[in-house]
């Protein structure tokens, strides 16, 4: 099975906030794991985080992929598509 466009022609940029979530760095919150904008390098919680900012920095910007900022995992997941690259 091929991979989406958006996974194919993801970009790799560099982490805005690599100690955490940017928004939950700001606010004192907490997260349970992040993820990488492969567009601009926003750094956002998982959807199991309270506040979910990795699919609010989506739907604010459109920006379609994310990869796990967790170590030792690099799977990717296309918004658009549903689909893990």
């Amino acid at each position: 099975m091929a991979l989406c466009e958006h996974l194919s022609q993801a970009g790799d940029p560099p982490a805005n906030t690599p100690d955490g979530c940017e928004e939950c760095l700001a606010t004192g919150s907490p997260w349970v794991h992040l993820r990488r904008c492969l567009e601009c390098g926003h750094i956002g919680c998982c959807d199991s985080s309270p506040n979910k900012h990795a699919t609010k920095h989506h739907h604010a910007t459109g920006h379609p992929v994310i990869q796990s900022f967790e170590p030792g995992e690099s799977w990717r997941w296309c918004y658009v598509d549903s689909t893990m690259g």
